[in-house]
C-alpha cells in the first residue's frame, strides 16, 4: 500500500459563526475510544471477561492564525477532518470546540492550537 502525505489535508468547521475551511491549519489528531466494561463474576473461575461499551471521539487541531479564531461554543459545530486533498477519506462529525488557546512569539508566528468533543456518531466518507 502506498503512503500518503498530509500536506493536503484540512479541517472544516461550519456552524457557530465559522465559514467552511478553517485557514491556517497545520495539522489535526482524531481519537476514537471504546468503554470496554467489565462482567467478571464468580462462574468465571477467576478469569476476566469484557463487553464492549459506549464509544466516543475527540481531538485537536493547530496552525497559524490566519482570520477570525474558532473560539468555545454551547453549540456544536459540524467538523470536518480530511487526510489529504488526493483519493483519501474525511472524517465528518458533530463536535464542541472546548478550547482555543493563543501562542504568540516575539521570534515567532502568532498560532492558535484547539481541542474539541465529539457529539454522536463521526461518519467516513471518501474525498471526491
Amino acid at each position: 500500500m502506498a503512503h500518503l502525505a498530509g500536506k493536503g489535508g484540512q479541517v472544516m468547521a461550519t456552524g457557530a459563526g465559522s465559514a467552511t475551511e478553517t485557514a491556517g491549519i497545520k495539522s489535526w489528531t482524531l481519537d476514537y475510544t471504546v468503554d470496554v466494561l467489565e462482567t467478571t463474576d464468580f462462574a468465571d473461575a477467576g478469569v476476566k471477561t469484557y463487553v464492549m461499551g459506549c464509544s466516543g471521539w475527540s481531538g485537536t487541531f493547530e496552525g497559524l492564525k490566519e482570520g477570525a479564531p474558532v473560539w468555545p461554543s454551547d453549540t456544536a459545530i459540524t467538523l470536518t477532518l480530511e487526510e489529504s486533498s488526493t483519493g483519501t477519506q474525511q472524517w465528518i462529525g458533530s463536535a464542541f470546540i472546548t478550547g482555543c488557546s493563543a501562542t504568540t512569539a516575539m521570534d515567532g508566528i502568532v498560532s492558535y492550537s484547539y481541542t474539541f468533543q465529539g457529539t454522536g456518531v463521526i461518519s467516513t466518507k471518501p474525498t471526491t
